[in-house]
């Protein structure tokens, strides 16, 4: 017992000042999260005005990761950290100021951008602080704080009226003290981080089914953190509901991620999805027929749709690694991040859409159609390649740690002509000459 509480703390020691930033900023970042939604229905914004919302959030995050690095080649990873978090901060004070889709669209858009740098820093300070032997145990220490303090956050929306102050306040004050454990450490910064090139293409034809499925994700859960606040407002008209939808969602999700993992370690990771899909689309199927007169049974129905739907990112990129080798991971983790960003940007429009037509169910009807559609999918695709042997595998719990490293996309490369089987292979990529239908 004592060596492993003697192992955690010399694992934690080195980036506690990191840690205290990254609580901080999740929780004041989970917190407008959910606010932002559900002010924005009290004051008449349309299901797509608030899509656009969401959309403007990961357009950002997307640009985010383009600049990001040369931003902290610039300015350096501590300068970086503090100027993102004062943006933010600033940010969620001005919504509270002026109440106007086009300005929340902007603002969104910010955030979004100083978001992903602040991941950047974060996610590449963590990988130079960690070794082989312990970057497991960090990275789920950082998941855990993660998903815990964002939980915290959206139960902090029970606090107050989302139609006063203190609510955009609180989150501001959460984000402005995330700079301080960053700005006053003693610990050395990072070195400068690189760019990553990426081939969508090349991607596409190593592991279809790991596009795929990032893109359905990013559609999908890009929808239910736009609108999932709108739908829970909309079927109870209690705040206090909303908080605990998000938080109930985002913990079944936590939970998924061990047994999901597991499993998809000892079978074809691909039946492991499609169970994944067909689990999250039969959830919201169950949530669009829920009559509102069952809360207690909508409970169970909402935990069961986090279980099933947030696994799905990570199983993709899982799969994804089971076909390249290791000097392939930080291309695959940027390229599936990008194209889980693009989906995320269109998914809330069209799930907007969807809520204007049939109302606040219309969410997870539309959320039910991807899954079914990524279903078909992966479905077709196991008929069509056999799956890796089991030996070949890459660990879950690796992959888990790889996908959260916001890599630095350098979007000169994007366009550039395939290269050869021998260069494909040297990048750290393997073609696989198996049909990709």
């Amino acid at each position: 017992m004592r060596a492993g509480k003697s192992l955690v703390t010399k694992v934690v020691a080195p980036i506690a000042a990191l840690l205290i930033s990254v609580a901080l900023l999740l929780m004041g970042n989970g917190l407008q999260g959910t606010l932002l939604p559900v002010r924005a229905s009290i004051e008449a914004f349309s299901a797509l005005d608030i899509g656009v919302m969401g959309s403007s959030y990961f357009i950002g995050f997307a640009l985010g990761c383009y600049y990001g690095a040369h931003m902290v080649r610039r300015a350096g990873h501590i300068r970086t950290f503090t100027a993102m978090v004062a943006i933010a901060s600033s940010a969620v004070l001005a919504h509270s100021i002026i109440v106007s889709p086009l300005l929340w669209w902007f603002l969104r858009a910010i955030t979004g951008l100083c978001f992903a740098v602040l991941y950047l820093v974060i996610e590449s300070w963590l990988s130079e602080r960690s070794t082989n032997e312990n970057r497991g145990l960090v990275f789920s220490i950082y998941t855990f704080i993660n998903l815990t303090v964002v939980t915290v956050g959206q139960m902090m929306l029970t606090l107050d009226e989302p139609t006063n102050f203190p609510l955009f306040a609180l989150s501001s004050i959460l984000l402005s003290l995330a700079a301080v454990p960053i700005a006053m450490t003693t610990s050395p910064a990072p070195k400068p981080v690189e760019s990553v090139s990426i081939r969508f293409a090349h991607l596409y034809r190593v592991s279809p089914v790991g596009i795929i499925g990032c893109f359905a994700v990013g559609v999908a859960n890009g929808s239910f953190w736009s609108l999932a606040p709108l739908y829970a407002q909309g079927e109870t008209n209690d705040v206090t509901n909303v908080a605990f939808f998000m938080s109930i969602t985002v913990i079944a999700g936590a939970i998924g991620q061990i047994p999901f993992g597991r499993l998809s370690d000892r079978m074809d990771r691909r039946r492991v999805m499609l169970i994944s899909c067909m689990g999250a689309a039969l959830a919201a199927g169950g949530l669009v027929m829920l009559d509102p007169a069952w809360q207690h049974f909508g409970v169970t129905i909402t935990f069961l749709f986090g279980l099933f739907a947030f696994p799905l990112y990570s199983l993709s990129v899982a799969h994804t690694n089971d076909h390249i080798d290791a000097s392939g991971y930080v291309e695959a983790a940027a390229g599936l991040l990008l194209v889980y960003a693009l989906g995320a940007i269109v998914g809330p429009l069209l799930a907007a859409s969807v809520m204007q037509l049939v109302g606040p169910s219309g969410l997870f009807l539309f959320t039910m159609a991807i899954h079914s559609a990524a279903a078909l999918f992966i479905l077709y695709r196991i008929r069509q390649r056999v799956a890796p042997p089991l030996e070949e595998h890459i660990p879950f719990g690796e992959s888990l740690r790889v996908s959260q490293t916001v890599a630095n996309i350098d979007m000169s490369t994007l366009q550039q002509p395939e290269p050869s089987q021998g260069e494909a292979q040297s990048a750290g990529i393997e073609e696989n000459h198996k049909p990709s239908a």
